[in-house]
């Protein structure tokens, strides 16, 4: 993927060619990455990346990089956009984004009006961090390379390790470090005046929530819009596709084999472990549209041996499990000579696909009842009958019940880990004095309700359009592809998909619990029945039980769990508990609660921090 770095500052300083190469070593990660750098007065950017992927263009006294495959308007497809969006920007400012299309990450400079915009695309795909320094702005596309700036604190900031711990990633805008922030989906960073403002220049806008329109003609639409996605990524390079056996994974193989003519290349992952195999699903849509079907099974070898290279090409602690074998699934199709990847990832979010979907419908429904039913007859009779507990239909209606008057967003954590052990019992108190331990649910709370949108459904969409794809999934596939050395696209996220999707009414998305109802109605006749019928289920990593039963596993597991107790975050207590008590009763649940803690020290070991606690690395006194 490679990516952008580089300063902006209008005082005309010298050039310091051993920072800017410092900083561009930080996003060298592809072999066939090329370096270029651009510079006006006293602002550098080096671009790293294939020359194909780069438009660049520069004038007396202005320049812009786009970095990725952008469209201005209808008139330019990936050609002269950069020269055009000096002459928007100019005019317009920010609002010159609206008209800039496809997935992209830009530095538009100028010199005379001492002015200049940053902006990531409207999925994020191609991400930017940045600091603002005493003369400036200092940026990149990671934030290892914007902390290789001499100017920039490396200042750890605790409060975004426990957005971490609590939600697996950490959220834009926040960064591990105190003083670096990174663009959201379709944000921007202007600097003018001497002052940075960020702001939107797109936003989903959720339409025709309730319109009663019908499905055939708009099922038409969308299958033509899919035929575009897809064809729009093929080009010269030697295209294959993941294949997990899901629905938009199946719809993205089936369309690269029917877009090109010829057997369509896929690739899958297995685990040898039950529950957790899906491959079978797979190995049917290969089946049904004839593709070329690679498959590998990852193995607890495979897991140990790719936690450090997974830590190391994140800048940030990165949480997601299945970032392992995404990396070992791309790496099997750049052995077969692929060079470019389509992943599905999008779909879910944008038609209502995750079981979260229909599971909050059920929940909400209760709220449906009329105030004084609830109060004054159901919750009296259930929770004051006697020994309700003990009595397995009145525990479940009590859960309900309880869950189901929680506001949202809040109910969607209601099974996370720490909130159900109790933060207080899992992090050392001298952490705990340091952060904010409602800043995640704050965090949700602002995206969820400020979300362009009248209903529950489109509401959550937009927080997983924001938190699940551009916080989490989008960088577990990208720098998986980049690890492994192949490029990736994501044919279910361009901006006409989502467009579409913005406008599809929400009893089209979910009917009931019926999750993707138009996805599915839509390409009834094209999917396989088995795979239209499935049960969601993801790609999750069998990582609990295999730390229980391999010795290799376990050891990494166990070093990296004793040494993250060093750090003054988590109790020792907690990780002896963890490790001998928790972790054995119940690997499948416990096991996320070890990933992302073993995943934290990978993380600070990787990334050359030498500390042994938060306190001294935010510069308190231990």
């Amino acid at each position: 993927m490679g990516g952008l770095t580089g300063w902006i500052t209008f005082d005309h300083g010298a050039i310091v060619s051993e920072t800017i190469h410092s900083m561009s070593s930080r996003l060298r990660f592809a072999a066939d990455s090329h370096e270029q750098v651009f510079s006006t007065g006293g602002c550098a950017v080096t671009a790293v990346a294939a020359p194909a992927m780069l438009d660049f263009h520069q004038e007396p006294g202005a320049m812009a990089i786009i970095l990725g495959s952008p469209s201005f308007g209808k008139s330019s497809q990936g050609t002269g956009a950069a020269k055009q969006l000096i002459e928007a920007v100019r005019r317009d400012g920010p609002s010159a984004l609206e008209s800039l299309h496809g997935r992209y990450v830009l530095a538009v400079i100028l010199e005379q009006e001492k002015q200049a915009l940053l902006a990531v695309d409207r999925a994020a795909v191609y991400p930017l961090a940045y600091a603002v320094t005493p003369n400036g702005i200092t940026f990149g596309s990671n934030t290892d390379s914007v902390i290789a700036h001499t100017v920039v604190s490396r200042e750890i900031d605790p409060q975004q390790i426990f957005n971490y711990l609590y939600l697996h990633v950490i959220p834009s805008p926040g960064s591990i470090y105190r003083n670096v922030h990174r663009l959201g989906p379709g944000q921007y960073l202007w600097w003018r005046d001497n002052r940075c403002e960020t702001g939107h220049y797109w936003r989903p806008v959720y339409s025709r929530e309730d319109e009663r329109l019908e499905i055939q003609p708009l099922a038409e639409e969308f299958r033509g819009l899919l035929r575009s996605a897809v064809s729009q990524q093929l080009g010269k390079l030697r295209v294959g596709a993941f294949l997990s056996g899901g629905t938009d994974s199946s719809t993205v193989a089936g369309l690269l084999g029917e877009m090109t003519g010829e057997m369509a290349s896929t690739y899958s992952i297995g685990f040898d472990a039950e529950g957790y195999d899906e491959m079978e699903y797979a190995r049917i849509a290969a089946r049904h549209f004839g593709t070329r079907h690679h498959e590998y099974y990852v193995t607890p070898e495979d897991v140990a041996s790719a936690i450090p290279q997974i830590a190391r090409i994140h800048s940030e602690p990165f949480g997601n499990s299945s970032a392992v074998p995404t990396y070992y699934c791309a790496r099997l199709a750049r052995a077969d000579g692929i060079e470019r990847l389509l992943a599905g990832d999008g779909g879910d979010e944008l038609f209502g696909g995750n079981a979260r979907y229909a599971t909050q419908y059920l929940f909400s429904l209760y709220g449906c009842l009329p105030e004084r039913l609830r109060r004054g007859l159901i919750e009296p009779a259930v929770f004051r009958f006697p020994d309700g507990d003990h009595i397995y239909p009145l525990r479940k209606l009590r859960g309900y019940i309880r869950q189901a008057n929680m506001p949202m967003p809040q109910r969607l954590e209601s099974y996370n880990l720490l909130e159900r052990i109790g933060i207080e019992k899992i992090l050392a108190r001298e952490f705990l004095d340091q952060i904010d331990p409602k800043g995640p649910m704050m965090h949700l709370s602002e995206v969820y309700h400020g979300a362009h949108a009248e209903t529950m459904l489109n509401r959550m969409l937009a927080l997983d359009h924001k938190l699940t794809l551009a916080d989490n999934d989008l960088p577990k596939v990208g720098r998986s592809c980049e690890l492994a050395g192949v490029d990736v696209a994501y044919p279910m996220l361009t901006d006409d998909l989502m467009a579409f999707a913005e406008r599809l009414p929400v009893r089209l998305k979910l009917k009931g619990v019926r999750l993707r109802y138009f996805f599915k109605e839509a390409l009834r006749d094209f999917l396989p029945r088995e795979i239209l019928a499935k049960r969601k289920h993801g790609f999750g990593l069998p990582y609990g039980p295999w730390v229980l039963k391999n010795r290799v596993l376990r050891e990494i597991t166990y070093d990296s769990l004793s040494d993250i107790s060093k750090r003054r975050i988590v109790q020792p207590a907690f990780i002896e508990q963890l490790m001998d008590r928790y972790l054995p009763e119940h690997p499948g649940f416990y096991g996320s609660l070890a990933w992302i803690l073993v995943m934290l020290e990978q993380w600070y070991r990787q990334h050359g921090d030498p500390s042994k606690s938060v306190t001294s690395a935010t510069g308190r006194s231990p």
